[in-house]
């Protein structure tokens, strides 16, 4: 009973961190319909800024990812500003084919930057730190934190999504692009500030895979799968969906893997597709065009 115990509590903290992997990608789609296949690849280019700024000005992980927040929301605007924007409005193809190239070119290039070793942000005593939650269960502080912090990134989204007049224009643009654009509405401007809150909220899981495993700069893809599966069923464009998704992501991933450890991965996949079956358009979703 204790290790079916423990393997939910792992799972709720494990979804947390996919949560975060997801918040930014929501975020965009719910804004824009904009698939961003670079995003598991923004993720580890994230880790990496953290590692560089933690190493370059002698900071833990936590102080290099404030410093690190401004510059990649200032990369993120530009990037939608300069390139994606481009993109937008001539079809899905289009989008997809510069975030499928913008992908390979952060990938090449941090194997050019970092070489293809692994690599890992050290928080010091606070990674194996623990809470006792009762006899034989407890939790780490790392794995509690991020789902604190993916708690607070859908708080802090929904609040600006709902409660502020930028987020009153990012559902103007997201309803109806065109009537936006007749009110006065500047789309490029908002769809960059949208793209970097997105990378600010990357930034932060970035912090937490990078302080929770080794990453290097290959494992984009398979952090970008799990994303999805967590926006998938939380419900296109639902933030508190998003959340949802994740956990069910994780505990299915940490249940499979207490009947055998081989069935991990599959596990999450699995608990994915069957609740496609039922709810195809996931659990939460956000009314879309």
């Amino acid at each position: 009973m204790i290790l079916w115990t423990n393997a939910l509590i792992e799972g709720v903290l494990l979804g947390g961190l996919y949560a975060l992997f997801a918040a930014g990608l929501s975020l965009i789609f719910g804004i824009m319909r904009l698939v961003n296949l670079a995003h598991g690849d923004l993720i580890i280019l994230a880790a990496f800024v953290v590692l560089s700024v933690a190493a370059w000005l002698h900071i833990d992980p936590f102080a290099a990812t404030l410093a690190a927040l401004p510059i990649m929301f200032l990369a993120g605007f530009a990037l939608q500003y300069c390139l994606l924007n481009r993109a937008l409005g001539r079809g899905l193809l289009p989008p997809l084919l510069v975030t499928f190239g913008l992908s390979i070119i952060i990938e090449n290039g941090l194997l050019e930057l970092y070489s293809a070793d692994s690599r890992r942000l050290h928080g010091g005593s606070i990674e194996t730190s623990s809470i006792a939650l009762g006899h034989a269960v407890s939790v780490g502080v790392v794995p509690l934190l991020t789902l604190a912090s993916a708690i607070v990134v859908i708080l802090v989204l929904n609040f600006i999504f709902y409660r502020t007049a930028l987020g009153r224009a990012f559902r103007a643009t997201a309803d109806d692009l065109e009537i936006s654009q007749l009110m006065g509405i500047d789309h490029p401007r908002i769809f960059s500030v949208a793209t970097g809150l997105a990378f600010v909220v990357v930034t932060i899981a970035a912090l937490y895979l990078g302080m929770r495993a080794n990453f290097d700069p290959t494992i984009g893809p398979e952090r970008l799968l799990y994303a999805f599966e967590a926006v998938i069923v939380g419900g296109l464009g639902s933030f508190w969906g998003t959340l949802a998704g994740g956990i069910i992501i994780g505990v299915a991933q940490t249940v499979g893997a207490q009947i055998n450890p081989e069935w991990q991965i599959l596990a999450g996949h699995v608990a994915f597709l069957t609740i496609l079956v039922f709810r195809p358009r996931g659990l939460f979703p956000r009314a879309v065009d």
